[in-house]
């Protein structure tokens, strides 16, 4: 079974190029291609979710090329969580598309398989080369989705999220120039044994080159100052990418803590913990920053994409602390996230459909169509968001707190976490309100019922349905959490499946 770890970046890939070259005519063929594919995708992750929960790692070389010489794909229980998380997002959000953003333009189902190929190959990649070609896979595609449909302002937008992602990609060249020059190798595991070898001369490049590293990670996760694109280029796509691009921020989340546990962690000498001292305050200032700009937003839009940045902001407090409490309740607040976000930015689009010319800005309009009914998916979704009970937000914001209580300066963060809590619920109620509540009854438009497709409101119900199972299932989703926070935070298992023994013991043997 352990064949089937290339399996989620194949399938994509072969299915892309399916719907390109036999079915870029026929968008009914593609639309049933696509949701099968996705469908495939996501019972496949499954299976490599339940291989993985043994607590082995499992390493795929391609063309049987031993490690580190050859491409090797890594399964383990981080790797594995993110490939079910992406593939559940998928499937979620194609019903969505399929209502009628896929016609906007061409080849958006193409786009979106090379997304995930994109994302998964960066989730499963074990070699850091590698991991810079799919986030360029990921990013590639992302531009298109992000551009699908057209309109001025999805290219303003996107000439800015090419721009920011240009200096990345540039920046991730040079680190990964600078890491090879230094230690010959670009192979996570076999770096897990070097960098502690390093010579004290060669320190400060090998230091230079991981801190640009982390200047990349910051920007895919939006960290402030480096978030500024990702409000405009959320704002301006079509619902369904703002959905699936959920998930992309937190492959910058992912990349930090493989990289920065793996290679940096506390058995890299004088090179370890090099992300500790940077990440925690520029996360606290990432939610302060997300959590005030909710309260300027002018539509509901531009309110979920600041919330998204200050949900980042509180998912990388935690994982910044890089140890067991702190990273499980990282991963827990991750997948809250994504599918609390994913769910708003489909509720934003929705409510903008039937409001006509008044859009989803935030003032008083005729009432809408359906309003009870996403007025009160609205409302399931901001007590998530906000991390009010009973959903998995109250959970994993708890989660948070408890990791961070004894943690340097934690009066600071707690009042930050808790404080901005308090904005966000402002924030929220003063959307829910305008959109709901302030309805001019006396100029209210008399229509016909609501004839259109029940099936977006079953795809945003199905998406905080999942909060609410993680909410139910806490402890077991816990307790299996811990596990893979603890696989993720020892690099010797990670090795071992990679190159056949201990990072310490192979650089010893050199």
């Amino acid at each position: 079974m352990s064949n089937l770890i290339v399996v989620p970046t194949v399938l994509p890939a072969m299915t892309a190029a399916l719907l390109i070259l036999a079915l870029r005519h026929d968008l009914a063929r593609q639309r049933i291609a696509s949701v099968a594919a996705t469908a495939a995708l996501l019972a496949i992750t499954i299976g490599l979710f339940m291989l993985a929960s043994d607590g082995q790692p499992r390493a795929y070389l391609l063309g049987n090329w031993p490690a580190p010489f050859g491409i090797v794909l890594v399964l383990d229980g981080l790797s594995a969580t993110m490939l079910v998380l992406t593939s559940a997002l998928a499937f979620l959000i194609l019903p969505y598309a399929i209502k009628g953003w896929d016609a906007q333009g061409r080849h958006f189902h193409a786009l979106f398989q090379f997304q995930l190929l994109g994302i998964n190959g960066a989730f499963l990649t074990g070699d850091l080369f590698n991991l810079f070609v799919f986030f360029e896979v990921m990013l590639i595609a992302s531009y298109g989705l992000m551009l699908h449909g057209g309109g001025a302002p999805r290219l303003k937008a996107g000439f800015q999220y090419v721009a920011i992602n240009l200096v990345a990609s540039t920046l991730f060249l040079f680190a990964v120039g600078l890491i090879y020059a230094v230690t010959g190798t670009l192979n996570m595991a076999d770096l897990a044994g070097k960098v502690a070898q390093i010579a004290a001369g060669d320190q400060a490049l090998l230091k230079s080159g991981a801190l640009m590293l982390l200047i990349v990670f910051a920007i895919k996760a939006a960290l402030v100052p480096l978030h500024w694109w990702l409000p405009a280029t959320y704002a301006a796509t079509s619902a369904p990418s703002a959905a699936l691009f959920m998930i992309m921020t937190k492959v910058g989340a992912y990349s930090i803590l493989r990289v920065y546990a793996l290679i940096f962690g506390a058995e890299a000498g004088a090179l370890a913990q090099l992300a500790n001292p940077w990440i925690p305050p520029a996360a606290i200032v990432t939610l302060v920053f997300g959590s005030v700009g909710m309260l300027a937003s002018r539509t509901l839009r531009d309110l979920v994409c600041f919330w998204v940045v200050a949900s980042m902001g509180t998912l990388l407090i935690a994982l910044g602390t890089f140890d067991l409490p702190g990273v499980t309740a990282a991963l827990y607040y991750l997948i809250h996230s994504t599918l609390t976000g994913a769910a708003l930015f489909l509720l934003a689009d929705l409510v903008a459909e039937r409001r006509a010319q008044w859009l989803d800005r935030l003032i008083p309009a005729p009432e809408i169509q359906r309003a009870t009914l996403i007025g009160g998916l609205f409302f399931l979704a901001a007590i998530a968001a906000v991390g009010m009970p009973p959903l998995s937000g109250f959970i994993g914001k708890l989660m948070v707190l408890e990791a961070l209580r004894g943690a340097p300066g934690w009066p600071l963060i707690w009042f930050a976490i808790l404080g901005t809590s308090l904005l966000m619920i402002v924030g929220f109620a003063h959307a829910g309100s305008t959109l709901f509540w302030k309805s001019r009854d006396a100029n209210k438009i008399v229509e016909e019922s609501d004839r259109r497709s029940f099936l977006p409101i079953v795809v945003v119900a199905l998406l905080l349905a999942g909060t609410a199972g993680l909410s139910v299932a806490a402890g077991p989703a816990t307790r299996s959490l811990e596990g893979i926070a603890r696989q993720a935070l020892d690099p010797n298992p990670y090795v071992r499946a990679v190159l056949g023994t201990d990072a310490r013991v192979r650089a010893a043997g050199r």
